[in-house]
């Protein structure tokens, strides 16, 4: 079964909708740089109204280990996202001050990334095309790949289900792809949901 996870909530109206939608994960972006930011006190009530059966993920951008810690130590989140430079030693000195699930997202240009994301010790890793692109990645790629995977890049209600039949990953990333002018869009997000839901009934 593959999972789903839409990421860029930042508003109390897409909190309710994710909670109607019913996606596995969520995701709050903390790069300052993004049009999603959200600060922490803020994911915080946006977490207080969030389902209980729907983990919220942290995204970072080479964000401080004890800044993800804090947040991951006290329930504001459930695993953080790693999507930049974050390498093999900060995922250790991660470790040593959060036992919470740590995904590592890699960008995929070449082989040589695909075989980066099979040797990551993170829990899970996520691979796209880049941050926020809105772009696919060459996925025949994936053939190389060994370990389960969250797939983002390009994803959108139209095409996600395709992708689903044909790469099986253990869960699809969406942002932009449900999004109209900027903003969380409803209609997609349960477009989206319901487009891998049918796959996976299958």
């Amino acid at each position: 079964m593959t999972r789903t996870k839409l990421c860029g909530l930042w508003q109390i109206r897409d909190i309710v909708a994710a909670n109607e939608v019913s996606p596995d994960f969520v995701g709050f972006v903390f790069a300052q740089g993004s049009t999603r930011y959200v600060s922490p006190e803020h994911a915080s009530a946006l977490r207080k109204l969030l389902s209980p059966g729907i983990k919220a993920v942290g995204v970072f951008v080479d964000e401080s280990p004890e800044m993800v810690a804090a947040l991951l130590n006290q329930g504001i989140i459930d695993l953080a996202q790693l999507h930049g430079h974050e390498d093999e030693a900060y995922i250790d000195a991660l470790r040593n001050i959060t036992d919470k699930p740590l995904i590592k997202a890699v960008r995929v240009r070449t082989a040589e990334d695909i075989e980066e994301a099979n040797q990551s010790t993170a829990d899970h890793v996520l691979l796209d095309s880049g941050t926020g692109t809105g772009r696919a990645f060459d996925w025949s790629f994936l053939k190389h790949m060994t370990r389960p995977y969250f797939l983002a890049g390009g994803l959108t209600p139209d095409n996600v289900a395709a992708a689903v039949r044909r790469l099986r990953p253990f869960a699809v990333d969406v942002s932009s792809g449900i999004e109209t002018e900027g903003k969380k869009d409803k209609a997609k997000m349960t477009a989206f949901q319901a487009a891998v839901q049918e796959v996976n009934d299958r």
